[in-house]
């Protein structure tokens, strides 16, 4: 009788020990036993990228939920300001008054802005002279760019959007005033969208419009322009030929929480970066 007890006991340990060494849940297999929660808020742009991400990885660590949320590059700064959010997402570089808040910058993906126009459009080349020009109400119609004789509809993204800030900086639409201010000169006229998405769609359906998109979101339902002869293209911007460019950047407040520290290394990895690619956009590393 005492034989049989321990063998069976034997056999008990080595069932535990067995399943000691097997993976847990949420683990990639490196020992990873982090569990918890991510929230991140901000650029519309980087949304779609954020997303992506936060589902390949949470395939492969079921212990740790990733929240993504919108609302504009502006909404990522508050989001980490009032402590709702482990990362702010800009599609911008972070403003001079915002840096006080911000503790640490993260750049997880590299943009162009494509300037976009109806598929229907003459145009296929434009200066930053004359983007900007067009932005700020100073050219009207299609005929002072090499176009047919048609009124010019601008199409543009609501403030706090960091598609607009980068866009608005290169083009020298935003300026700065005498007090060191910054102006948005962009002209009254313009029909404001909410989101990347929003510029497509109006831009695709609307004769005569003008707009401007990221890289990543770019398809066949609009045409692209050059900017100074140059096509947008992920070696154009990474060569700097492409002038209208931008970062992705995740902004913190304050320590990160293991998750979240977990989190951004998975996107700073090879499989990380290669999910940056395949969505469209520029890996860093």
């Amino acid at each position: 009788m005492k034989k049989i007890v321990s063998i069976t006991l034997i056999s008990i340990l080595a069932l535990g020990a067995l399943a000691g060494c097997g993976p847990r849940s949420g683990d990639t297999g490196t020992g990873n036993e982090t569990a918890g929660s991510v929230v991140i808020a901000g650029s519309t742009s980087v949304q779609p990228l954020s997303e992506e991400l936060a589902a390949a990885f949470m395939d492969a660590n079921s212990e740790v939920s990733v929240e993504v949320q919108g609302g504009g590059s502006g909404q990522g700064i508050k989001a980490i300001q009032e402590k709702i959010a482990d990362f702010g997402a800009l599609s911008r570089n972070v403003k001079e008054e915002e840096k006080a808040a911000v503790t640490k910058e993260i750049v997880i993906a590299k943009d162009g802005v494509a300037v976009i126009v109806n598929s229907e459009s003459k145009v296929d080349n434009l200066t930053i002279e004359q983007i900007k020009k067009i932005y700020t109400g100073e050219i009207t119609n299609w005929s002072e760019v090499g176009g047919e004789a048609a009124t010019i509809i601008v199409v543009s993204r609501e403030e706090g959007s960091g598609t607009r800030g980068a866009f608005t900086e290169i083009t020298k639409v935003l300026e700065k005033n005498e007090a060191g201010e910054e102006i948005d000169n962009t002209t009254k006229d313009s029909l404001v969208q909410g989101s990347t998405g929003a510029v497509m769609q109006t831009v695709a359906t609307t004769p005569n419009t003008i707009g401007y998109v990221s890289l990543g979101a770019l398809g066949d339902t609009v045409k692209t322009v050059k900017v100074e002869g140059v096509t947008v293209s992920e070696e154009t911007v990474l060569s700097g030929a492409y002038k209208i460019s931008r970062p992705f950047l995740y902004v913190v407040g304050g320590e990160l929480t293991e998750a979240a520290q977990f989190f951004i290394d998975f996107i700073l990895s090879e499989e990380g970066q290669m999910i940056v690619e395949e969505s469209g956009f520029i890996p860093v590393l």
